[in-house]
């Protein structure tokens, strides 16, 4: 499972880290949720964001690995939401398609024009982490866009979003 975190200062992206959970060390699927539910509240107590972004459960072939893939997103979603952090979904194909301009791209061109607009001086091995990175990049280009029906996770989060329309006595 990769991520990717970014800040956000004067409207720019600035690139703060980029890895993945090495998962196959751990025995069953029941240690590997935990250890994703560990670790992004960690990342999240230690970076403290404003919010998440993820990519969207796709549909492939084998039903066990989109089971699997569904529970793991599940449970990263969760620590986002303990914590009260707004989280929003993208689609695959919208992500390649912020990033490259081409919602079919591979994996090499979204890592490579990523290297490009962070200026990244190296790319991982396992390009598992750019997916992540993706994520929050993708996110950062819709971000000024009007959103219809934004949900939030409650009224702190609601607040902490709009502190320019709350008025303060």
């Amino acid at each position: 499972m990769g991520f990717g975190l970014i800040k956000v200062v004067n409207k720019k992206m600035e690139f703060i880290q980029l890895n993945e959970l090495q998962l196959n060390k751990l025995d069953n699927h029941y240690q590997k949720l935990k250890h994703i539910f560990e670790r992004t509240i960690e990342l999240i107590d230690t970076h403290h964001p404003d919010e998440i972004a993820i990519e969207a459960p796709f549909f492939g072939k084998n039903v066990q690995s989109m089971l699997k893939l569904g529970r793991a997103q599940g449970v990263a979603m969760a620590a986002g939401l303990s914590r009260d952090i707004p989280i929003t979904e993208y689609e695959p194909k919208k992500i390649k398609m912020a990033i490259t301009g081409n919602g079919n791209a591979s994996k090499e061109q979204v890592a490579k024009m990523l290297q490009q607009l962070l200026g990244l001086k190296t790319l991982p091995k396992n390009l598992d982490s750019t997916d992540g990175l993706a994520a929050a990049v993708c996110h950062f280009f819709n971000s000024d866009k009007v959103v219809i029906g934004k949900s939030y996770t409650g009224w702190d989060a609601f607040v902490k979003q709009n502190e320019s329309r709350v008025k303060k006595q």
